[in-house]
């Protein structure tokens, strides 16, 4: 791995990479006008950012739409036919099939990586780019484990750089109308949250493996396929369609089902408008739960212990087409959205959430919104989702999403999954990450990386 030690510049002249490291690491209130530092031999904290994606294809492809304002200076990509699209487009970037080759060769062209892996991948690629002190934004979840979640955020917050998890409703308008609306009160102290999504399933359709065994039958790897590479840290198995370019969510050695493909949009709001951390306690049920696949229904149960003024909260999830109840304070001409959803429910009224990730939120019944007289907007406004990295990188605001966020929402959403493979209900000491009833348990929050990989 290359190191983090940079080299002395002429003169004592900070270099680019240097200069945009600096500006990050200061106060996100710090602006320097690009006049003041015309003629200064130093670069603008404006000037545009040099970006390299590690995963080109599927949400790749989105998340270079964010970001294609910048500078794309490098791609990787395991599989060529995904990642046409992006290699015609950037065709002067070099192309690489391993990030780790990558990151050492480009090093001293690239300021930020976006990762955009499947989940197994997401840890091994940010850690790497961290430690060589690059900004990251990192689809979600975060990471495949609680203890990659844990490690990815510290080192994060060691190396001073600027981070976003890819889970865009933090951006929404609505995201923010429900924190004002529970700070202001609206609906009373809020004990209680219901959040669901209906994937595995949607409309009807399965949309990846689960509830299944894994395949025995050995097809031959595409020869625009690097298997290998694409397995990166996670146990060897040999190649089969039934894993891609998508069905991996559903296996428990690549993904994290619908609690960590939905899970992570539709609770973030509960964790920021009622600033949950760590759970003390999960517990769920399930259909059948396999050796090697997720359930293809669901509920986990969270405990969150009081915070300050702020109650303790029972966290209910529900996926693969569970819902909660009815809420009784819904008309009884509506019916309750079946896709995504959340209900916080609080000592003088509820706030439904018609959609993921946070829109669409209104008091309940729908005569509590009109009479409502809203608060003011006390919460800056998204200038968008990658937009907030983009600025960030350049020492300007903070993500919403930021890893200090992504950080522990992603270890509460796969000790959930934790508590769905082992059945059992589990007290969580977050301060030593650690399953303190059921030892069983804490087998699961990490797994033996194969040989050549490693955080």
């Amino acid at each position: 791995m290359t190191s983090n030690k940079k080299p002395a510049t002429q003169q004592g002249a900070l270099s680019r990479r240097q200069f945009i490291g600096a500006a990050a690491a200061a106060t996100p209130f710090m602006i320097v006008p690009r006049h003041v530092l015309a003629g200064s031999g130093q670069t603008p904290p404006s000037e545009k950012l040099n970006i390299a994606c590690i995963g080109v294809g599927g949400r790749g492809a989105a998340n270079i739409r964010g970001v294609v304002g910048e500078n794309i200076v490098a791609l990787c990509d395991v599989d060529e036919e995904r990642a046409a699209g992006a290699f015609r487009r950037f065709e002067k970037a070099p192309r690489y099939r391993d990030f780790r080759k990558m990151l050492d060769k480009e090093d001293k062209h690239i300021d930020a990586v976006v990762v955009a892996t499947p989940d197994h991948n997401h840890a091994v690629a940010s850690m790497m780019a961290i430690k060589m002190g690059k900004h990251v934004y990192c689809e979600k979840p975060l990471t495949r484990t609680v203890y990659e979640a844990r490690a990815v955020a510290q080192a994060a917050r060691e190396a001073k750089v600027a981070t976003q998890m890819g889970n865009q409703g933090m951006a929404f308008e609505g995201n923010r109308l429900i924190n004002e609306w529970i700070e202001d009160g609206a609906i009373g102290a809020v004990r209680e949250v219901h959040a669901w999504s209906d994937r595995p399933t949607h409309l009807g359709e399965l949309y990846w493996a689960q509830g299944v065994d894994r395949p025995v039958d050995t097809p031959a790897v595409p020869k625009t396929l690097d298997w290998d590479q694409w397995l990166g840290p996670a146990p060897y198995r040999p190649y089969h369609p039934a894993y891609v370019p998508f069905a991996w969510r559903g296996w428990w050695d690549f993904g994290s089902g619908g609690l960590g493909d939905m899970g992570i949009h539709n609770l973030a709001p509960a964790f920021s408008a009622l600033k949950l951390g760590a759970p003390s306690s999960v517990e769920s049920s399930s259909t059948s739960v396999f050796k090697d696949t997720l359930p293809l229904a669901c509920t986990v149960h969270y405990q969150f212990p009081a915070r300050g003024d702020l109650p303790p909260v029972r966290l209910h999830w529900y996926d693969g087409g569970l819902v909660p109840d009815r809420p009784p304070e819904l008309e009884d001409d509506r019916v309750l959205n079946r896709e995504d959803g959340l209900i916080f429910v609080g000592d003088k009224g509820a706030i439904l959430v018609e959609g993921w990730g946070g829109e669409s939120p209104r008091l309940i019944p729908e005569t509590k919104m009109k009479a409502y007289t809203r608060p003011p907007k006390t919460l800056p406004r998204s200038i968008g989702h990658h937009a907030e990295w983009i600025e960030a990188c350049k020492g300007r605001g903070i993500p919403r999403s930021n890893f200090d966020f992504a950080g522990p929402l992603t270890e509460a959403v796969l000790l959930g999954t934790v508590s769905v493979r082992t059945g059992k209900r589990l007290e969580w000491d977050a301060g030593n990450l650690r399953v303190t009833n059921a030892p069983e348990a804490n087998e699961l929050l990490h797994y033996t990386y194969r040989d050549g990989w490693t955080l």
